[in-house]
């Protein structure tokens, strides 16, 4: 995209990809047993294999796939086990119901979401290993844990909120679905809070948007409309099969060797502090510049997004004091995710360093 930021010239680049053949999962509901030579997608000894087996409840029997993780969660673990508090990349979201009814019928509903795609099912094991790897249970009860709120504590929501904070709280990432569910009824009311913990290792924003919609349809009876679940072990596959590590190694080294300090905002290396004076806001482009952007891009035959990180490398060197600059930009992911790529479940993003 950056590097051919004409439309022309990026389409006819696109023809260099090759979709990478992914080969069979060896694991069958028959198996009694796991060997090196059944996981095509990683590399274990039977040592490693047998330690992986025993984290799981069931054992064989409730083991249907074991991989590696994709580059972007292996980023995500490393930063899991270097916060010595909370996790980085636990997303939060709540809920409000109007009775235990409604309440039980979308926990019914989400269970079976769960039980239709392999990454909501999907453990983490990296203790004893010489790679991390994700291992796909076949099956994996959600976890519901009801709490009381107190009635002079404020708002029930801001409560859960407050005492599930992830800047404080972490869930077991050896325990599939790596969804963790926390109910508590408002006092003196029928009405019900549900807070939801989702890591970021099994998911991105368009994967809550499906499972949203999948939930959904299960409520309103659509679940046979829904299309055949597409597994992650297929971008596992594109990752592995179709890489070249040391080739990647030397691409980054010219592009950032002579890099050697951060693009730091005002010379400031550390301004969250412990994150709880962080705060977000949102301001909408008025129409008239948004049009004028628009214009702008189809002038220069770039796209929009080209033309706002352009504007975004000015802020930072702006703001950094430096003519060379390199930040972060988090990228789709999902268009070498194969077929069906659109609607599949897990963490298809990637995010890479943009130097401009």
């Amino acid at each position: 995209m950056f590097a051919k930021p004409v439309l022309a010239d990026l389409a006819a680049s696109l023809g260099g990809h090759h979709e990478v053949a992914v080969p069979a999962n060896r694991i069958t509901e028959q198996s009694r047993a796991i060997t090196p030579e059944m996981l095509p997608l990683i590399e274990l000894a039977q040592g490693e294999i047998d330690r992986i087996i025993a984290t799981v409840p069931g054992g064989v029997g409730n083991i249907q796939d074991i991989y590696g993780l994709s580059p972007l969660q292996d980023g995500i673990l490393f930063h899991h086990l270097l916060a010595t508090k909370g996790d980085p990349y636990l997303l939060v979201s709540q809920m409000a119901f109007a009775d235990r009814g409604v309440l039980d019928r979308y926990l019914a509903a989400v269970q079976r979401v769960v039980d239709r795609h392999d990454i909501l099912r999907t453990s983490f094991v990296w203790e004893g290993l010489s790679r991390p790897a994700q291992v796909v249970w076949r099956h994996a009860s959600l976890e519901v844990s009801e709490v009381e709120l107190d009635g002079s504590a404020g708002p029930g929501a801001a409560q859960l909120k407050d005492r599930f904070d992830p800047r404080q709280h972490r869930i077991d990432l050896g325990r599939a679905p790596l969804l963790r569910f926390v109910i508590a009824r408002e006092p003196g009311s029928a009405r019900w809070q549900l807070l939801e913990l989702q890591h970021h290792l099994i998911g991105d924003h368009t994967t809550l948007e499906v499972m949203r919609a999948e939930v959904q349809a299960v409520l309103e009876g659509r679940e046979h409309e829904l299309s055949a679940p597409q597994p992650f072990r297929n971008l596992v596959a594109q990752a592995h099969l179709g890489a070249d590590a040391k080739a990647d190694e030397a691409f980054f080294r010219t592009m950032l060797a002579d890099i050697d300090e951060p693009s730091t905002p005002f010379g400031l290396s550390e301004v969250r502090g412990d994150g709880s004076g962080v705060r977000e806001a949102q301001r909408m482009l008025p129409q008239a510049l948004n049009a004028r952007l628009r214009s702008q891009a189809r002038r220069l035959g770039v796209s929009l997004a080209s033309l706002c990180h352009l504007a975004w490398g000015q802020v930072v060197a702006r703001s950094s004091d430096r003519e060379q600059v390199v930040f972060g930009t988090v990228l789709f992911g999902r268009m070498h995710g194969g077929a069906g790529g659109d609607r599949a479940m897990g963490l298809f993003i990637n995010t890479l360093p943009l130097r401009l």
